[in-house]
């Protein structure tokens, strides 16, 4: 059961955030508390020591003092910032949270080129009235950065602590 609950809701809030970016440019709250409270009772039952437990927590802060000084200077998206930090809990402060960082930066820098690219083609006239387009069409808008965070977590997510916890019991 408890591995059930591991193998579904990050990668669940992960895909909601991203499909949720994608319709209307916002992350809801609710996606980085559900990440926060999920870890904090699912992590103690997995075994995990107390020491290791507040490193996760010390990731989220760590990532949250960041993001949050990006949002303050217009870097960064509210919604972005939290599910970096969220995220940064479930990933711990070790490769895990590295990776995740690196993938989702990657994965952002080819977004962003793409929309760009997009924007400035004679596609973006004819697609950019559709749901699922028309932010990336819209030139007085930001990009997405949820889809980038969300494909990154869900990239990344088979080498965090909780997930690698979670294959063993069932293989063992």
């Amino acid at each position: 059961m408890l591995e059930a609950v591991i193998f579904v809701v990050f990668p669940f809030c992960m895909l909601f955030a991203a499909i949720s970016d994608i319709l209307s440019m916002t992350i809801a709250n609710r996606v980085p508390v559900l990440l926060l409270a999920t870890f904090a009772l699912v992590a103690p039952l997995t075994g995990m020591d107390w020491a290791t437990y507040g490193g996760h927590f010390a990731a989220g802060a760590l990532v949250l003092a960041v993001t949050f000084g990006l949002f303050a200077l217009g870097g960064m998206g509210g919604g972005d910032a939290k599910l970096l930090a969220a995220t940064a809990v479930w990933m711990g402060l070790n490769i895990s949270l590295v990776g995740y960082l690196v993938t989702s930066t990657l994965i952002g820098g080819m977004l962003t080129v793409a929309i760009l690219a997009y924007r400035k083609s004679p596609l973006a006239a004819y697609t950019g009235h559709n749901r699922f387009l028309r932010h990336f069409a819209d030139e007085s808008v930001g990009i997405p950065y949820g889809v980038a965070l969300g494909l990154g977590g869900i990239v990344t997510f088979p080498d965090s602590p909780l997930m690698v916890w979670a294959l063993d019991r069932l293989t063992a």
